[in-house]
């Protein structure tokens, strides 16, 4: 009893020590001091302040729209678009509107008879787009129809079909508007102190159709390849490169860059994804694979590569494996190209039991995926422990969606496997997937985050500094070692990250790193961030 009752007091001893030294250190420095939540001075200040903010959501928000958050890496440029913008474009290209179906229609697609039918309000069932502005319940049924807002679920139509649906029904305005979308999407992000994109985009290609046209399907790839001549790859790819380039100029334009006027949306970095459309016929998918290889292996501006369309879709599951195949063979012939794909966005219920089984394992181990976007059905993989320790052992890093996950599938809160990916070290960073559609931005998705995980300051920070990480921008990392933020690399170690003017070597090495160079611009972001509270 006596030696219980001295280890005890001692013990107690040793806590108010630890009390009373903390104590003492309360406004300096405590990363090492275990009552510390750790981080330097501004970090904790930080988490102080996030403290606070939590405790309402529209503080929250405030808090968070002005953090640094790097990079959304998962964010399909036409579903990033407001319906407010596709309503726009369309009564300036005069399209017409079907107010049955509450979609686009080409006025040439409108014939006399169609012309004359009238819905049971005794108006015309087409009408031009522009009369819109001039029908209040028509523009907000537009809207309706094109995005989640004020979705309900009815029978035979879920989130999953109303979200996907909406694509189809504001499509046919003019191409020359993609660059007045890709300012919005940029303008959107520099408001909330992102910097870097990478839209998914699918430059188009009259010749790249041809080609579709032309290949007569052996189910071998190799002979499949040897059907599409160099020549004609390149005509291909050079169509929609110069797409991009003419989005680009756009875009440019309309943002003043390089002018003393120049809007905060030009120091928002964008890069390309080339989506191929998994849904279609193997001839297309492969056809489509091969031109997304090759416009990103000639230019810059193309970083990767990704295979969209629902996943639950028929063709989507019965190729699935074919697809992957595809991109591992592909990648025999591209080896620069990077890739991230689309895996696991599925739930139970959607498809059957089996078919949950090893999409995400097949991205990872078949198609060798970089990153892996959803990611969803982790937990119903076969053998969902090894595949994500083998994710972690990778840098395999997750895409999360977590909005984007609600409205499609229903999956939210704890039944989000997204505290699995943390608990098992893979690397993960929020995005936003179809922020238009979703009537969301990035900073609402951190929100979620917050509200319903209980993230910290630090955790935040981690996941913005992990969505460059895994970018597929050119050059090496800052960081000395893969997702361990704690020491950059040699030349930059004695310098204060985020510092203004870098030392001579560090400079140097930022010069010749594209992604570095980002990376160091989001730790300045996050000293001015924190100098600021």
């Amino acid at each position: 009893m006596h030696q219980s009752f001295s280890l005890r007091g001692a013990r107690h001893s040793r806590i108010l020590a630890l009390v009373v030294a903390c104590t003492a250190i309360l406004f300096a420095s405590c990363s090492n001091c275990p009552c510390s939540s750790g981080g330097t001075k501004a970090e904790q200040l930080a988490e102080k302040n996030l403290e606070v903010a939590r405790k309402n959501p529209v503080a929250l928000r405030h808090f968070l729209l002005g953090m640094p958050k790097g990079a959304d890496l998962h964010n399909h440029l036409s579903g990033a678009v407001y319906a407010e913008s596709w309503i726009r474009a369309a009564a300036e290209d005069h399209l017409m509107v079907d107010r049955l179906a509450l979609a686009f229609v080409q006025p040439k697609d409108v014939t006399k008879k169609m012309a004359l039918q009238l819905l049971p309000d005794e108006k015309p069932r087409y009408v031009p787009a522009e009369s819109a502005y001039k029908d209040q319940h028509l523009f907000d049924a537009l809207v309706n129809s094109f995005s989640m807002r004020s979705f309900v679920p009815s029978p035979g139509v879920s989130g999953h079909d109303h979200f996907f649906d909406t694509f189809g029904k504001f499509k046919g305005t003019d191409d020359r508007h993609i660059g007045e979308w890709v300012d919005e999407v940029a303008t959107r992000a520099a408001a909330q102190n992102e910097q870097y994109l990478e839209l998914m985009q699918t430059p188009y290609s009259v010749r790249g159709a041809a080609l579709v046209g032309k290949l007569k399907w052996q189910s071998n790839l190799e002979d499949d390849y040897a059907q599409l001549p160099d020549d004609e790859r390149k005509l291909a790819t050079d169509e929609g490169l110069k797409q991009l380039d003419d989005i680009d100029a756009l875009r440019q334009s309309r943002e003043h860059c390089g002018k003393p006027d120049a809007s905060l949306a030009c120091q928002v970095q964008v890069r390309y994804i080339y989506q191929v459309g998994r849904g279609r016929p193997k001839e297309e998918v492969f056809v489509r694979a091969v031109l997304g290889f090759e416009t990103a292996q000639r230019n810059k501006s193309v970083v990767g590569l990704n295979f969209v369309m629902p996943e639950d879709g028929y063709i989507s599951m019965t190729d699935y494996a074919l697809h992957m195949q595809m991109v591992k063979f592909l990648h025999g012939k591209y080896p620069g190209v990077h890739v991230t794909l689309h895996a696991g966005e599925l739930a139970p219920g959607l498809v059957s039991p089996e078919d949950l089984c090893c999409h995400i394992r097949l991205a990872v181990e078949e198609a060798g995926a970089e990153r892996i976007g959803h990611g969803v059905d982790i937990m119903y993989e076969d053998h969902p422990h090894e595949l994500l320790k083998k994710m972690a052992a990778a840098h395999v890093m997750v895409e999360i969606n977590l909005s984007s996950n609600d409205g499609i599938l229903g999956i939210t809160g704890k039944d989000h496997p997204f505290p699995v990916y943390r608990q098992f070290g893979v690397p993960v960073a929020l995005s936003t997937d179809d922020e238009g559609v979703s009537r969301i931005d990035l900073t609402h998705e951190y929100v979620r985050a917050v509200q319903t995980y209980d993230l910290h300051y630090a955790d935040l920070k981690k996941m913005a500094r992990t969505g460059l990480e895994h970018s597929f921008l050119p050059g090496d990392s800052l960081w000395k070692e893969r997702d361990n933020f704690t020491n950059s690399v040699a030349d930059c170690a004695s310098d204060s990250l985020g510092a203004e003017k870098p030392s001579q070597p560090c400079a140097g090495f930022l010069k010749k790193n594209e992604r570095a160079r980002q990376q160091w611009e989001l730790e300045r972001r996050f000293v001015a961030f924190e100098a600021s509270l």
